[in-house]
C-alpha cells in the first residue's frame, strides 16, 4: 500500500509539473533562437526581447483570470480549454508573416500557458497541507525545473536542423500531448461544495482580501520580485553569453542550463530539511543568497571579468530563486485552502508581471552590456529583501517587564 501510495504521489507529481512546466518551455525554448529571430524579421533585438515581454504579461494575466475560474468551475476544464488555445496560438507564432504579429501570438501563447501553472498549484494546495504541502511542492519543483535545463538545449538541437519556426511547431506538439494527458489522467480535486461563487465581485473582493493580507503579500511580494530579477537574466544571458562572450548556441543551452541545476539543488533542499529548517529561515537564507551573489555578478561585469568568473555567482543566484520561490509559496500558501486558485494566481502574477518590466530594460544599453541585467539582478534582490522584513516577517512582541526598564 505505502508503495502504491508513493507511486500514485510521483504519478501526479509527472502529470502536474508537465502542465506548469509549459511556462517555462514557452518561455525558454526559443531563447537560443533571439539572433536567428532578429535576423529573419529585420528588426531590433529590443523588439524580439518585447515577444518575450508579451508572453510574460500573458502568463500573469492569464493566471489571474484562470486561478479565480478554477476556483468557480473546478480544476479540470479551465486547464483542459486552455491548452487547447495553447497549441493554436503556437501554430500561430510559427507562421507570423512580420514582428508585430509573433509579438502578439506569443501574448496569446502565454495567457494559454498560464492554466498550467497556476492550477497545478492549486491542486496541490487541494490536497496537502503542512509539511507535506512543502515537500510535494519541492517535489514538484524538482520536475519542473528539469524544463529551463531541457527547454534551452532542445531549442538549440531544434534550431540546429530548422529554423526558429521548428521551435514553434515544437511547442504546438507538446501542446497537443498535454490535452490528451489532461483529458485521460487529471481527476477533479475541487469538490462543488468547495467551490466559490461565480459572482465577478465576490471573486474580485477575495483577491482583495489576499493583497490586504500583510503577511500574505510579503511573501508574494519576495518571491515575485526575485523572480522579476531571474526573468532579467534570461532575457539577457542569449545575448551576453553569445554577442559579448562570443558563445555558439549549444554552448549558451549547456551554461544556460547548468544554471538551471542551481534551481533543482535550492528547492530540494528546502524539501529534503524542512523538518530540521523552518520554510521562514530558508527563505530569508535564501535572500541573501540572492543579494550576495547578485552584487558579485555585478562587480565582475562592471570589472569586465571573464565569463568562468561570472558563471558561478550567476548559478548562486539562481540557486536561492529554488529556495526562495519553494519556501515562500508554500508560507504564502498555507492559510489560503478556502481559496487556493486565487492565492495561487496572485502568487503567479507578481513573478510575470515584474519579468515584463524587468526583461525590455536589460537590452537598454544595446547588445553589447551586460550591465543593466547585473543592476537589475541586484536590486531585485534587495527590494526582495525589502519586501520580506518590511511586510512577512513577524513582529517580536517585547516582554511587558523589559518595556517597563526601558522606559525608567
Amino acid at each position: 500500500m505505502l508503495q502504491e501510495n508513493k507511486t500514485n504521489r510521483w504519478r501526479l507529481v509527472l502529470l502536474l509539473g508537465a502542465f506548469s512546466a509549459l511556462g517555462p518551455l514557452t518561455i525558454d525554448m526559443y531563447l537560443p533562437s533571439f539572433p536567428e529571430i532578429t535576423a529573419d524579421f529585420g528588426t531590433k533585438a529590443s523588439l524580439v526581447q518585447l515577444s518575450l515581454t508579451a508572453c510574460l504579461i500573458g502568463l500573469g494575466l492569464g493566471q489571474i483570470v484562470m486561478g479565480p475560474l478554477s476556483d468557480v468551475h473546478g480544476r479540470r476544464r479551465p486547464v483542459i480549454y486552455s491548452l487547447v488555445l495553447y497549441l493554436a496560438a503556437s501554430f500561430i507564432c510559427a507562421i507570423s508573416p512580420n514582428i508585430y504579429c509573433f509579438i502578439a501570438a506569443r501574448f496569446i501563447q502565454g495567457f494559454a500557458a498560464s492554466a498550467g501553472i497556476v492550477i497545478s498549484r492549486a491542486v496541490v494546495r487541494d490536497l496537502y497541507s503542512g509539511p507535506e504541502l512543502t515537500r510535494f511542492f519541492s517535489m514538484l519543483m524538482l520536475v519542473n525545473n528539469l524544463f529551463p535545463l531541457i527547454a534551452p538545449v532542445a531549442g538549440s538541437g531544434v534550431i540546429s536542423f530548422t529554423t526558429w519556426i521548428g521551435v514553434f511547431i515544437v511547442l504546438g506538439a507538446v501542446g497537443i500531448v498535454l490535452v490528451l494527458l489532461a483529458t485521460a489522467g487529471l481527476k477533479e480535486t475541487l469538490p462543488p461544495e468547495n467551490r466559490m461563487s461565480s459572482n465577478f465581485g465576490q471573486l474580485f473582493q477575495g483577491i482583495q482580501t489576499l493583497l490586504r493580507d500583510r503577511q500574505f503579500l510579503g511573501y508574494a511580494l519576495a518571491q515575485g520580485i526575485m523572480i522579476g530579477g531571474v526573468f532579467a537574466y534570461v532575457s539577457g544571458t542569449p545575448f551576453i553569453y553569445q554577442k559579448i562572450y562570443g558563445a555558439s548556441p549549444q554552448l549558451f543551452a549547456l551554461l544556460f542550463g547548468s544554471n538551471g541545476i542551481s534551481l533543482i539543488i535550492g528547492s530540494q533542499l528546502v524539501g529534503r530539511l524542512n523538518r530540521v529548517v523552518s520554510e521562514r529561515r530558508f527563505l530569508v537564507i535564501g535572500l541573501l543568497l540572492s543579494a550576495a551573489s547578485s552584487l558579485i555578478a555585478l562587480t565582475v561585469i562592471l570589472l569586465h571579468g571573464p565569463l568562468f568568473a561570472l558563471v558561478p555567482p550567476l548559478f548562486c543566484f539562481v540557486a536561492s530563486i529554488g529556495i526562495t520561490s519553494t519556501a515562500s509559496f508554500s508560507l504564502a500558501m498555507e492559510s489560503q485552502s478556502h481559496m487556493a486558485g486565487s492565492a495561487s494566481a496572485v502568487l503567479g502574477l507578481l513573478p510575470f508581471l515584474l519579468g515584463a518590466i524587468t526583461s525590455p530594460l536589460v537590452g537598454i544599453a544595446g547588445e553589447y552590456s551586460a550591465v543593466p541585467m547585473g543592476v537589475i539582478i541586484l536590486s531585485t534582490s534587495l527590494l526582495a529583501l525589502l519586501a520580506y522584513f518590511g511586510l512577512a516577517q513577524k513582529r517580536r512582541i517585547m516582554n511587558p517587564a523589559v518595556l517597563k526598564e526601558l522606559g525608567s
